[in-house]
């Protein structure tokens, strides 16, 4: 409509201030008089076959969406939470298929299914392992893999959530404490340790809901090195298994110092296969064409029990994207929560 708009004004515009009309023969004239009308119908017939194009490409995007099955990671900015991430993303590719859409409401209803392993909080960035389709399906064999972070801890301080979102709940003195001292201590929580804190304490804490004590677990950390120390912060470099606490690491290290830690900033560099330089998508590529792409490439990073085969093609482009809310407590630890939508 609007490119017939157009066309009317345009027309409207070369009529004003008419020359002498020459002296012809009827056909001509009715030929000349009929031109602006002709124009403007030919322009509404263009501005239907393009919205008829139009609604041709997202019934196809509709399809690819559908379509995508796998894993991938997205790269996590600090703010939002996990599970927030995740509902931006899915209305993002919702919206870029065109979806919900009347046209496409007829015979078919298929559900998007999109979920995350690996809760980060909200105060922490980086990599986000997603599942798509029959990759949510994945999402329980990514959480027991490997994961590497790096944690800016400070002295001095302890919080009640153990980290810089919390209240300081004690404050002890650090100046005497050295580079020396911090790495000397690093090997006593290397290796299978035992670790507190067996609740996602600082959820519980701003819920304002009471902390238990909890018995100790088995963990696992396989490296752990000390990158740089500027007091009263020092950072931390750490490759671990799955339900292992930073912030109960940080602070038993301040303790293990007879003084007190807190996580200042945490970033999950890896999990699993997936890294953030080369692996996690930022947000400007949460395209269908970019994650279709990204499960092209990280199916072959997967184990072979874990890789899925490629599905075929829908048959049909009408479809209605429902997205359903699914969350499964896997496991006990912070970052051992698989979420589905």
């Amino acid at each position: 409509m609007a490119a017939a708009e157009t066309a009317l004004v345009s027309s409207s515009s070369l009529e004003t201030g008419p020359a002498p009309a020459p002296e012809s023969t009827g056909t001509g004239a009715a030929t000349a008089a009929a031109s602006p009308a002709t124009t403007a119908a030919a322009a509404v017939a263009a501005a239907a076959r393009t919205g008829s194009e139009a609604m041709v490409s997202k019934a196809a995007l509709a399809t690819k969406l559908l379509s995508l099955s796998g894993v991938f990671a997205v790269h996590k900015p600090k703010g939002p939470t996990s599970a927030e991430l995740l509902n931006r993303l899915k209305e993002k590719l919702l919206a870029e298929a065109g979806m919900p859409s009347p046209e496409w409401t007829k015979r078919k209803k298929q559900t998007l299914k999109i979920g995350h392993g690996g809760t980060l909080d909200s105060a922490a960035r980086g990599v986000l392992v997603v599942g798509i389709g029959r990759g949510t399906k994945m999402l329980t064999g990514m959480l027991s893999g490997s994961k590497r972070y790096v944690a800016v801890g400070e002295l001095g301080k302890a919080t009640d959530t153990l980290d810089s979102t919390g209240k300081v709940t004690e404050e002890k003195p650090y100046d005497k404490i050295t580079q020396e001292d911090i790495e000397g201590i690093l090997q006593k929580f290397t290796g299978n340790i035992m670790q507190k804190d067996g609740q996602r304490l600082s959820t519980l804490m701003k819920r304002g809901e009471a902390v238990e004590a909890k018995p100790a677990r088995p963990v696992t950390v396989y490296s752990l090195s000390l990158q740089k120390f500027q007091p009263p912060f020092f950072t931390l470099d750490v490759e671990c298994g799955g339900g292992f606490y930073i912030r109960s690491l940080v602070s038993d290290i301040g303790k293990a110092l007879s003084s007190c830690a807190n996580v200042l900033e945490l970033t999950r560099t890896k999990q699993g296969p997936f890294t953030l330089e080369e692996h996690a998508l930022p947000e400007d590529k949460w395209t269908i064409d970019d994650i279709a792409q990204s499960l092209e490439h990280c199916s072959s990073l997967l184990p072979a029990e874990l890789a899925l085969k490629k599905s075929k093609p829908e048959e049909s482009h009408e479809h209605v994207l429902s997205c359903e809310y699914i969350t499964l407590n896997e496991m006990k630890g912070e970052d051992d929560v698989i979420k589905t939508c």
